[in-house]
């Protein structure tokens, strides 16, 4: 990589996380965090001192980036109580940025100040990855302002937390265990990682409160819970695409799969993509794990090539990306590449590039690939600018909670209400409503990567046509 584009993505990181605290109407007792009149004990000493910081609704940073003084004002007047002055400093906050989702959230809990509140919270990797964390809790923002905008559901409120689970499936189960034990916690948005929605997912079925993943795709995750629902489509419906678009429009038959074999959503696409290119009479020729110490960008696309390949299949998760980068650049555009939803980050266009143009990846959602829908032009006039994918399916989570809680404001009643077989409510990305194995049946959109400007890294994806 160039020391310009090393710089470039540095900054951009540094742009990324500046701003990005989390808070809330939790504050501290002698006995333990409280949300109304209901309070989570503190930890024991040593099984997990910081968990309490991760949790929040406003009051606290989660992150240790600096944030603007007026933001950092409205965080302690929440922690204060003095919710006039949070209201006062987070509109002076988003004013200043108007495209940061967390102080949208904070205002909202501040408007709701100690009233009565139907209580979310979301679970995303905030200390990993926080632009997917952004991406995620802007579409989870957009839902609740939409709903308390227009007086709330059935006239009470929308609160939503945050927790940063870092995208370890250790502290996510922490997290959820910390959720259940507050009766008040009546749904969750997230986890984001499958790894990590497969390990907290055991927790929030035992303590029976329903979890909606945006983003997690791995198979296993269908059946897996009457409480594990997800608004993304599974691992089986993109890569059934991309051996389709592989086989079918391109007229290529033999190809190679870069995974993480560490990582349940990695393998799960390139298991699902083996089948479905061998069901299309296509052959993959050679698996690359990503994960192991003596993996060679170089030496795989050599091999790649002499055993006749065609195509290069990326399925590579967020702590494999930039193998998968490196990949992209060693093969100079000789052989067609193909990727998972992982790859369609700000991070690909920036390093891939001209190496990476024409590169087709398998999303759920693009903001260009439904001319009907309102959603797009809702989420600019609020954020200033385009959203992604991960953003409309929180926003769907958010709105099935919305909608479930709607029927009955209870655990159980928003278990039942989106199991039930009339379940039904209009999201960014169509109609969302769940099969019995909590998945929604939703399609897959394949955008291409081309020369463009409104990522501002000189290169777009834009969808297939």
């Amino acid at each position: 990589m160039s020391q310009k584009n090393e710089t470039t993505i540095l900054a951009l990181a540094l742009l990324l996380t500046v701003g990005i605290v989390g808070g809330g109407f939790w504050w501290f007792t002698n006995n333990g965090v409280k949300i109304g009149n209901n309070i989570i004990p503190n930890q024991e000493p040593g099984s997990n001192p910081s968990l309490q910081d991760r949790i929040s609704f406003g009051e606290k940073s989660l992150t240790s980036g600096d944030i603007s003084p007026v933001k950092k004002e409205g965080v302690q007047a929440i922690a204060a109580k003095s919710y006039d002055k949070a209201i006062a400093n987070f509109t002076a906050a988003l004013k200043l940025n108007r495209n940061d989702p967390e102080a949208l959230i904070f205002l909202n809990n501040a408007r709701i100040g100690s009233s009565k509140s139907y209580t979310i919270v979301t679970s995303v990797p905030f200390g990993t990855d926080p632009n997917v964390s952004l991406e995620i809790l802007r579409g989870i923002a957009q839902a609740q302002n939409q709903v308390n905008s227009s007086g709330g559901v059935k006239g009470v409120p929308l609160r939503v937390g945050i927790a940063n689970d870092d995208d370890n499936p250790e502290i996510a189960k922490q997290i959820a265990s910390t959720l259940i034990s507050n009766s008040e916690i009546l749904g969750v948005v997230g986890p984001n990682t499958s790894d990590s929605t497969l390990a907290a997912g055991t927790i929030y079925t035992s303590g029976q409160l329903v979890a909606i993943s945006p983003t997690s795709t791995s198979v296993k995750i269908s059946n897996f819970s009457r409480y594990v629902f997800r608004t993304v489509p599974s691992d089986f419906m993109a890569a059934r695409s991309l051996a389709n678009y592989m086989v079918k429009t391109l007229q290529k038959k033999n190809a190679v799969v870069y995974f993480n074999s560490q990582s349940n959503y990695s393998q799960s696409l390139k298991s699902e993509f083996v089948s479905s290119v061998s069901l299309e009479g296509g052959q993959v020729s050679s698996e690359f794990d990503l994960s192991k110490a003596d993996f060679s960008a170089a030496k795989s696309v050599e091999q790649a090539t002499k055993q006749g390949a065609e195509v290069l299949m990326l399925a590579a998760n967020t702590a494999t990306l930039d193998k998968a980068l490196q990949v992209i650049q060693i093969n100079q555009k000789r052989l067609t590449l193909l990727g998972g939803d992982d790859v369609y980050t700000v991070k690909t266009l920036e390093i891939g590039r001209e190496q990476a143009a024409g590169m087709v990846v398998a999303v759920p959602w693009h903001i260009d690939g439904d001319p009907k829908s309102d959603f797009p032009q809702k989420s600019r006039q609020l954020w200033g600018g385009d959203v992604s994918w991960r953003s409309a399916l929180s926003y769907d989570a958010t709105v099935a909670l919305i909608a479930a809680l709607e029927r009955n404001p209870t655990r159980s009643g928003v278990q039942q209400a989106l199991t039930s077989s009339d379940f039904s409510t209009s999201g960014a990305s169509g109609t969302i409503r769940f099969i019995p194995s909590g998945d929604r049946n939703a399609p897959v959109q394949l955008v291409k990567i081309v020369p463009g400007s409104r990522s501002r890294t000189g290169y777009d994806f834009e969808p297939v046509r």
